[in-house]
This record gives C-alpha cells, sequence and structure tokens, in this order.
C-alpha cells in the first residue's frame, strides 16, 4: 500500500481530539474472512449475532436463510446455526479443484435463484443460458 494511501487511512483514523482511533482484527466465524473494524463496530455486530462476529456476507445469508423459511418460521438464532453448519462443511471439504469453474457456476445458481420461475423460463428461452460453458 503507498505512503499516501496508509496516511489517508490513519487521517481517516483520528478522533475528534486528534487521537487516533484503534482497530482491531476479527475474523469471521462462519467463513474465516479476517477484517480490520474498530471496537465498538466490533461489539454491536456481536450483540446482534449472540455474540459471534459475522462479516456481512455472511450476515445477508442469515437474513436470507430467515426470509426463505418465513412458512416455518425459524428463528433468527436457529438461521445462524444452519449457516455455521453449512459453513463448516464448506470448510471441511477443502479447497475445490477448479476454484474459478465453482465460483462462476455457484455464482450462476445464485442468480437464478433469485429470478422468479416465470422469469427464468423466459430467459431460458430468450437465449441466456446460465449452462453455457464457452470452454
Amino acid at each position: 500500500m503507498s505512503t499516501k494511501m496508509m496516511s489517508e487511512i490513519k487521517a481517516g483514523l483520528e478522533g475528534p481530539v486528534g487521537s487516533i482511533i484503534s482497530a482491531q482484527t476479527v475474523e469471521c466465524d462462519c467463513c474465516g474472512l479476517i477484517e480490520e473494524c474498530t471496537p465498538s463496530y466490533i461489539q454491536t455486530v456481536r450483540e446482534m449475532h449472540g455474540g459471534k462476529w459475522v462479516c456481512g456476507l455472511c450476515a445477508e445469508a442469515v437474513k436470507d436463510e430467515v426470509l426463505r423459511c418465513e412458512k416455518m418460521l425459524i428463528s433468527p438464532e436457529e438461521a445462524m446455526d444452519r449457516h455455521l453448519s453449512f459453513c463448516n462443511k464448506v470448510r471441511a471439504s477443502g479447497p475445490p479443484k477448479d476454484s474459478t469453474v465453482r465460483l462462476i457456476r455457484a455464482m450462476s445458481r445464485v442468480m437464478r435463484r433469485s429470478f422468479e420461475s416465470p422469469k427464468l423460463t423466459t430467459i431460458r428461452e430468450g437465449g441466456w443460458d446460465p449452462e453455457y460453458d464457452p470452454a
């Protein structure tokens, strides 16, 4: 990182009296992503998630799990447990053989799920095919 960027970051972390606000490194309890955050932000996130540090992506996954299971009415704690279980299974399986292809396929599945089913049929008929693999 350039010296200019470091000084801009340091200037951005200065408090109202000119003191520097400390940033701590924290690891997501679900996926293992490491972030640098202020202690107050870390505390806020942990309070929102039952004492667990959860990155933004995992927090969105937990919210999505609650919304997807609205008919079964699961609690946020149960959604968190489901997401933790999923992340543990993924980490235990080891790295994928071809991570780029796997990422592309996973994103294709996410995109397909985000479309409403009538739109998906129209898209397939219209020419865009998420299964298309140019390689």
